[in-house]
């Protein structure tokens, strides 16, 4: 796990323009950092290194190819590089070899087999940057679910890129101004879905996407190498039709080979434990394939109904492993507010980035790469809303759809047209034109009439979830899983825990999300995944030959905190106060301090709480510090 800089077509000092934006990623590589400079050619290269896989120089970053032709800045694992290796070897690749590293391997690959070619084989988590020397082109490239992320843009006429669009920020010459375009985008999810950013000209590559750039002229070219809308659609071409005993055998047989490839590395390795059925899978194939015991990490709530630690604690007995478990509270949270805006680099509000800070804080102090349970739900239908979302439409329908279908929709507008601020003329308009799950899917995050006004832009651009075509996938619901795989888990849940992990230089790894078991999933039938109000059956199916079902079968939770209830007294209500008063001076042009003032009264005079609050707070966090270079301490 690294850090990758570049810049193409640099003014003025090249090497100490790069050294700015590797020193704002120390956090991400502490071990060491490297600059590569072509000067003629003004392209800038930079990359900090934490060190996991071959500790000596000889995977060193930049890394040059052996006939000088090729430059790679590399952030991530390739978990199949070993099998790669072999294989360049078989096909005629004799050259001496200096090292262990995957770096070494993929840079070799590249050379040996080309751009695409090389992409399609890899199999990991990775962003970035290939310069080729003799075509004059630099090459990003980013992972096929988007575990890694990759910022790219321009600056005062320089192309620019980055694993922290902080140390683009940090350049002499960046003066880019807000996009409040995405801030309609922000307030309905709580993040900036990609291809956006904060800020205008700087876009997040996405996933499964390389993107070449000419030195000479900066013409960018872009293109998928693997596109998981294709990979579900294909899945659904060729659906699995086995039993449900031959599909948890199959996934079995699949998470042993990722899990043995991903426990590859060479400084120590545990695995977050939540409790639910995601972790406790994952950790128990990686003890099945391990001869000592795994090293596992749990926080706890005060809070009895959220917390999972008691649980956790019960699976790490059963699976006997070296269990390490932390119960936290308001005062550690306060302890990471203050960091939140820097850590995530721009407006970021889903709230469990609290505990999944302090996990990962915690796991850092006892190893340096940590295994996790996450994508779990959106391949294999485990969130509560998928359960329900049927059931909920049909609801709608026999209240709303009694009218015929014209008059309806005309209502609907006209509804949406003079709602304002009243939330029932709201609802009304986007319940009377309802029709698919997709819809409904996209309504979720704009359920309240105010929100709409927390920005004067009420002019969203588009994002994945509104280009997503009703009806693509037969399965109805698996519409709306994909839909998340598509923009929730990259956006929110992956950014959450990369940036998490990496502010204390904490390598993270997600078995489930391996391209075979993605590819995988897709072609499984709904019913193995969800029948008879059960989730993620076949997951289930392949974890009870390890765990007792009397130690799983509960409510889920999810990851988050009492967050409600922690903001009523104390320090929490004295920051975000604190906060609040501060961004009317400074924040009045991107956000409407009316509207916003109406969520803090809600909360404070009649205890109405809003998730919406959390996004307030979190955007005026982040503008108070690009504005002011101030954060605010609990």
């Amino acid at each position: 796990m690294c850090g990758i800089a570049g810049i193409i077509g640099y003014r003025g000092d090249g090497a100490g323009e790069i050294q700015k934006m590797n020193q704002r990623m120390v956090h991400r590589g502490p071990d060491a950092g490297g600059v590569f400079l072509d000067e003629n050619r003004r392209v800038a290269l930079g990359h900090r290194r934490l060190a996991i896989v071959d500790l000596s120089e000889n995977g060193a970053q930049p890394m040059k190819s052996l006939d000088g032709r090729y430059v790679l800045v590399y952030n991530g694992e390739v978990y199949n590089f070993r099998e790669l290796r072999r294989q360049l070897e078989k096909d005629g690749e004799t050259n001496f070899w200096r090292g262990n590293s995957d770096t070494e391997v993929i840079l070799r690959a590249f050379s040996f087999y080309g751009v695409e070619q090389t992409l399609r084989t890899m199999k990991g988590m990775f962003a970035l940057a290939l310069y080729d020397r003799k075509e004059g082109k630099v090459y990003l490239a980013r992972d096929r679910m988007g575990e890694k992320p990759l910022y790219y843009g321009s600056v005062n006429g320089s192309f620019v890129f980055a694993s922290d669009i902080a140390a683009i920020r940090a350049l002499s010459d960046f003066h880019n101004a807000i996009e409040e375009r995405v801030l309609p985008l922000y307030f309905q999810y709580g993040y900036i879905p990609a291809p956006y950013t904060i800020y205008q000209d700087i876009y997040k590559l996405t996933p499964g996407t390389w993107l070449s750039v000419d030195v000479a002229t900066l013409k960018r070219e872009k293109q998928k190498y693997w596109d998981l809308k294709q990979a579900a659609k294909d899945g659904e071409a060729h659906p699995f039709t086995g039993t449900l005993t031959e599909a948890a055998d199959e996934l079995e047989r699949l998470l042993k080979e990722t899990v043995r490839g991903q426990m590859i590395s060479d400084v120590p390795l545990g695995a977050f434990l939540s409790g639910g059925i995601d972790s406790a899978l994952v950790v128990s194939i990686m003890q099945a394939v391990s001869d000592i015991s795994v090293r596992t990490f749990t926080i706890g709530f005060e809070t009895e109904n959220y917390n999972e630690a008691e649980y956790a604690k019960a699976i790490a007995a059963h699976l006997k492993t070296a269990h390490t478990e932390l119960y936290v509270g308001k005062r550690e949270a306060c302890e990471v507010i203050p960091v939140l805006a820097e850590c995530f680099g721009e407006p970021f509000a889903d709230s469990s980035q609290i505990p999944t800070m302090l996990v990962s804080r915690m796991t850092r102090q006892h190893v340096t790469v940590s295994l996790s349970g996450d994508a779990g739900d959106e391949l294999f239908c485990g969130y509560n809303t998928y359960r329900t979302a049927e059931d909920e439409l049909e609801k709608l329908k026999k209240k709303y759809h009694r009218l015929p279908r014209g008059i309806r929709h005309a209502a609907g507008n006209v509804c949406g047209r003079i709602a304002g601020r009243n939330e029932l003329l709201f609802k009304a308009g986007a319940y009377l034109n309802m029709e698919t799950l997709e819809q409904a899917h996209r309504f979720n995050g704009r359920d309240e009439a105010r929100s709409g006004y927390l920005t004067g832009n009420h002019k969203s651009l588009p994002d994945a979830n509104a280009e997503y075509p009703d009806g693509y996938l037969k399965e109805r619901v698996e519409n709306l899983m994909l839909m998340d795989a598509l923009q929730y888990l990259p956006d929110d849940i992956l950014v959450k825990v990369d940036r998490s992990g990496m502010n204390y230089s904490l390598e993270t790894r997600m078995p489930l999300l391996d391209r075979d078991i993605v590819e995988f999933a897709w072609t499984l039938p709904m019913e193995y995944k969800f029948s008879g109000g059960v989730t993620k059956r076949v997951m289930r199916d392949v974890l009870y030959r390890y765990v007792p079902k009397e130690l799983m079968e509960r409510p889920k939770k999810g990851f988050s905190i009492p967050l409600h209830e922690w903001l009523k007294t104390g320090e929490l209500r004295e920051w975000a106060q604190s906060l609040i008063s501060d961004a009317k001076r400074y924040c009045a042009d991107v956000i409407d301090m009316r509207t916003a003032d109406s969520y803090w009264k809600d909360y404070t005079e009649r205890g109405i709480y809003s998730e919406k609050l959390w996004y307030i707070l979190m955007l005026e966090q982040w503008m108070l510090q690009e504005r002011q270079g101030k954060t605010h301490s609990c």
